[in-house]
């Protein structure tokens, strides 16, 4: 039986009640780990780390695919923009940890899913700028109905015909759970967006061609039991393994050396 795939998955810097203890902590929901598993995958809780923005290959030799999580909003200078009044609580920390990681694993085409903040940090990550504040732009809270909760958070996105995303889902017309009040607004170089809200058209999907899996959803897929977007990346993740493992075996035989 082959190992399970590492999926790395990097962690937010929160306060936590332990015990007696209340104390800063890198955190991450369950459902994130639990849609690994299910998957077949095994989880790997990345917390953000100086020396790996330096050198972010020290952890992507251990991993065969990487996750970014939703999270808060990411600080408007890294875009060359001014905060709006509504944008809060950036982690300068992790902003520069998962910027790190995902410039380099996509160099290295090891198989990428960002999800929510995670789809806007790979559009910064390539030169791509923010919307801060989608109500004021588009006069509505549709995209983060009620905060804290995905209870009644259900809206629709249509997805390319044949796109990465579209294969990924399953479908092209496909119902999401949704959580976010920013968005992306100038795309990243190189990026495609490949999926749009029925509301309002704005962009849900992203994804890099020529890499063979680097996506970006708007949605969260980890709290929909339905989806099968993590599930995918834990394949390509499995076949990335199998792939690394097949090249350095035939690296290392002898009709190779010879």
């Amino acid at each position: 039986m082959d190992e399970r795939p590492v999926i790395g998955i990097c962690t937010a810097y929160e306060r936590a009640r332990w015990s007696v203890w209340d104390q800063r902590a890198a955190l991450l929901p369950t459902s994130y780990v639990d849609a690994v598993q299910r998957g077949g995958g095994m989880v790997l809780m990345l917390a953000p780390d100086p020396a790996l923005v330096e050198r972010p290959d020290e952890v992507l030799d251990l991993l065969d695919g990487l996750m970014l999580a939703g999270g808060v909003d990411i600080d408007p200078a890294l875009y060359g923009a001014e905060p709006h009044a509504e944008t809060a609580d950036v982690e300068p920390e992790r902003d520069a940890f998962e910027l790190a990681l995902t410039r380099r694993a996509f160099e290295r085409d090891i198989p990428f899913l960002g999800i929510c903040r995670g789809m806007q940090v790979m559009n910064i990550a390539h030169g791509g700028t923010l919307r801060q504040h989608l109500p004021e732009e588009f006069g509505h809270h549709e995209h983060r109905r009620t905060i804290g909760t995905f209870d009644g958070a259900d809206h629709d996105v249509r997805l390319a015909a044949g796109s990465l995303a579209a294969r990924a889902a399953g479908e092209q017309h496909h119902a999401t759970k949704s959580h976010h009040h920013q968005g992306v607004d100038r795309i990243g170089d190189g990026l495609v967006v490949t999926g749009w809200s029925t509301m309002d058209d704005l962009p849900e999907a992203i994804e890099l061609p020529g890499n063979g899996f680097a996506l970006g959803v708007q949605w969260h897929p980890e709290a929909d039991a339905r989806s099968s977007l993590i599930a995918t990346l834990v394949a390509e993740a499995r076949e990335h393994r199998r792939a690394a493992a097949a090249q350095l075996d035939g690296a290392d035989s002898p009709a190779r050396a010879r």
